[in-house]
């Protein structure tokens, strides 16, 4: 599968944001070529949880595959020159690094798109390329932190809680891969090149569009979170996260009428429709109280029949054996460069029914460093000469 067959792009990204969204590019049959300092990129030498896999850092495995690696010193002339002679040949510069490290590296945009006037330059940021907190750490956490969405999450008797995945560089990810596709698009009409950009924080904004939006347009917000440990300020009640006998249960919109029948609770009885966003603090504590009386497992049935939305709360062991993940092949296995077994999640999308393949597997730094520079004419004497002074690092 290759929808961006004949599209060339350099992706100059570290941490995640930026891989994963030109991960998301390769998936779809871009050549991406991963140019990384000889030393590797952030995510191959450090990793969550600090877990390598046959030298490869789970990070490296999440973000890297599907693209060629190129290492190079970009402080090296010789470094500088192959890669302006690459973005001659390229429809696409990616790059998140602070705001003004490439211009200083000579490779800024005003540069680049002298070489290349068709050349979309696309940069992350974590709050902008310009204004007081351009120079600012854009780290996840920070993010969540200052976008209001931490002091949306947890329970109203806790402290403001951050989300148990990244979510903000996550999203950022596909904002950034979206206005890339869109500045292709445009390309195609137009024949010119662009700067593209988008930022961490308005990701983080753009996380919590409908709360925010109601918010702003007057909504009341009485406490920072709700009793079921979610900002149910804006939804009716029971909305949230229940304990049950075992484990846990997410219950939706959901009127009092059909909790009353799902629960068999005479006192959700008294309760009318209208009553779900002025008594949601009532009505949710019945609903807690009486969820806790059985396992999960015991009130799917009735919550299923009544037509309730609800769900059980799944941890990480539970998703490799859920059924329709596995219908879906949200999961992939491969062996790694190193040759041990790894297992990646999927490409969200389908295709006429496919999903994108694993062409290559994250591989190791510089792999491609030999081929990528004879594509654009340096002969083998030449890639000698520059591994020998450290201009590019080969694997």
């Amino acid at each position: 599968m290759n929808l961006l067959d004949g599209v060339k792009i350099l992706s100059f990204n570290h941490y995640l944001a930026g891989p994963l969204a030109a991960q998301t590019l390769a998936d779809l049959g871009a050549d991406v070529i991963a140019v990384e300092p000889i030393e590797g990129a952030f995510q191959r030498n450090w990793a969550v949880a600090n877990h390598f896999v046959a030298g490869d850092s789970v990070n490296h495995l999440a973000t890297g595959r599907n693209k060629r690696s190129l290492a190079v010193d970009l402080k090296h002339p010789d470094g500088i020159a192959a890669v302006k002679k690459l973005v001659a040949t390229a429809d696409v510069v990616m790059e998140n690094f602070r705001p003004g490290t490439m211009a200083k590296l000579g490779l800024g945009y005003d540069t680049l798109k002298a070489i290349n006037p068709g050349l979309i330059y696309a940069v992350a940021t974590g709050f902008g390329s310009e204004g007081p907190y351009k120079d600012r750490p854009g780290q996840d956490l920070l993010l969540q932190a200052m976008s209001g969405l931490a002091m949306r999450t947890g329970r109203a008797d806790g402290e403001p809680t951050a989300v148990g995945a990244v979510i903000v560089d996550q999203h950022a990810a596909s904002l950034y891969a979206m206005s890339i596709l869109a500045a292709l698009f445009a390309r195609t009409k137009s024949g010119k090149g662009q700067l593209v950009e988008v930022n961490l924080y308005q990701a983080a904004l753009d996380l919590q569009v409908e709360p925010l939006t109601a918010w702003l347009n007057g909504a009341p917000s009485p406490t920072p979170r709700g009793p079921a440990g979610i900002a149910a300020w804006f939804s009716p009640g029971p909305y949230g996260i229940h304990a049950t006998a075992d484990g846990h249960m997410a219950i939706s919109m959901a009127s009092p009428k059909a909790l009353a029948v799902a629960l068999d609770s005479e006192e959700l009885k008294q309760f009318g429709e209208s009553d779900s966003f002025s008594k949601r603090e009532e009505i949710t504590r019945i609903v807690a109280a009486r969820l806790k009386r059985k396992p999960t497992a015991e009130w799917l049935p009735a919550l299923e029949a009544a037509r309730v939305w609800h769900a059980p709360v799944q941890d990480y062991r539970d998703l490799v054996s859920d059924p329709q993940l596995n219908h879906l092949g949200a999961f992939k296995s491969a062996e790694s460069s190193g040759g041990a077994p790894i297992r990646m999640v999927a490409h969200p999308a389908r295709y006429d029914g496919e999903t994108p393949e694993v062409r290559l597997v994250p591989q190791r730094l510089g792999a491609q460093t030999r081929e990528v520079l004879g594509e654009i004419g340096y002969g083998a004497a030449e890639i000698d000469a520059m591994v020998i002074s450290k201009a590019v690092g080969v694997a």
